[in-house]
């Protein structure tokens, strides 16, 4: 954005903050400009928004040089009814998958959020890693403050690329560079959950270290995987996709599960896998219920927001993994999952301290 002369630098840190942590003061207009016009900054994308600038006129003003965020964004501008129709057809969502840590400490300490010096100290301890895995040093840690949650932001790069390269002049050469990358942290205070979404597990294990050394004084801080059940599928049936509790939403349907059957030795099991659209209307169909010893390893479930549109995918692997259309839904959703069993909770009165659902 061009800075006027004799004023600060534009704060981009500040609003990737909010447009990474949208609440509900944010304009529903624009939370769905900002997701949409991400979904489209794909090279697939691009291509059919270009295609559809051609086809009705849309003059986009880019040169030849433009990003597909670039084109995303402009056509926007320039047509929204039309990026929208193109948009409900393309719609290949990218869900972002975390896995869930618990801390073992009995009652939780206080979450403070770092400071710059405690931000600079985790930098400086996670940018040896980071070299002895040929990623380069130079991390950043952005923290973003909310209700009951902090998110995090790791930014660091990755292991150096050698790509072909091609100029205007139609010749060819090479590229060598460092791409960038940026992991996602959020600590659930209420839990002392840290969900993680990063590409290996070597960078999962280094966040765990490092974030419960500085923030809780302790290194194994948050040793515990095991977040989610399907159990309520076998124990409770369709009753289990009853949302009428939960503010925001309008409907849950299971839309797939995955269940794996005991075979005649080792790596000879059987996986059976079930699809629908609402399958608990056609098991009740044909009379069929989940037994105790149905072993369920993933669920799909259809999602209806009273905001959106169109209903929205969340996928539940035992006994960690979620997946979200969009992260900002991980409220609202992890309340109804919480609420209907899916989510594994500690008992007070459970003095192993084991995990009961």
């Amino acid at each position: 954005m061009p800075v006027p002369p004799g004023t600060e630098p534009f704060d981009y840190e500040t609003l990737a903050g909010i447009f990474g942590r949208p609440d509900t003061d944010m304009p529903q207009e624009l939370a769905d400009a900002l997701y949409s016009t991400h979904e489209m900054a794909t090279p697939e994308g691009m291509d059919k928004l270009q295609h559809a600038a051609a086809e009705h006129d849309v003059d986009l003003g880019l040169n030849g040089e433009a990003t597909p965020e670039a084109v995303s964004v402009r056509f926007w501008l320039r047509n929204q009814t039309l990026f929208e129709e193109m948009h409900a057809e393309h719609y290949l969502t990218r869900p972002r998958s975390f896995l869930h840590f618990y801390a073992d400490a009995k009652p939780l300490p206080p979450f403070v959020a770092p400071t710059d010096a405690t931000k600079s100290a985790m930098q400086d301890d996670m940018d040896p890693w980071f070299e002895i895995k040929r990623r380069g040093t130079g991390c950043r840690l952005l923290a973003y403050p909310a209700d009951g949650e902090c998110l995090f932001m790791v930014r660091h790069g990755t292991p150096c690329r050698l790509e072909g390269s091609h100029n205007s002049s139609g010749g060819s050469g090479s590229v060598f560079y460092r791409p960038q990358q940026h992991d996602v942290l959020v600590y659930n205070e209420a839990r002392g959950e840290l969900r993680i979404h990063a590409e290996t597990k070597g960078e999962r294990e280094l966040y765990k270290r490092v974030f419960g050394l500085h923030l809780f004084g302790d290194p194994e801080f948050f040793p515990g995987e095991a977040k989610f059940t399907l159990a309520p599928l076998i124990t409770d049936g369709a009753a289990a996709m009853n949302s009428l509790d939960v503010d925001g939403m309008e409907w849950v349907r299971l839309k797939e599960v995955e269940m794996w059957w005991p075979g005649t030795g080792k790596g000879n099991t059987e996986r059976e896998i079930h699809k629908a659209k609402d399958l608990f209307a056609v098991f009740a169909k044909r009379d069929f219920h989940f037994l105790e010893y149905h072993h369920l390893t993933k669920a799909v479930f259809g999602v209806k927001f009273a905001s959106a549109k169109s209903p929205r995918s969340v996928t539940i692997k035992p006994s960690n993994m979620a997946k979200y259309d969009r992260d900002g839904d991980s409220v609202v959703i992890e309340e109804w999952l919480t609420k209907r069993g899916f989510i594994l909770v500690e008992s007070e009165d459970d003095e192993t301290g084991e995990a009961v659902e």
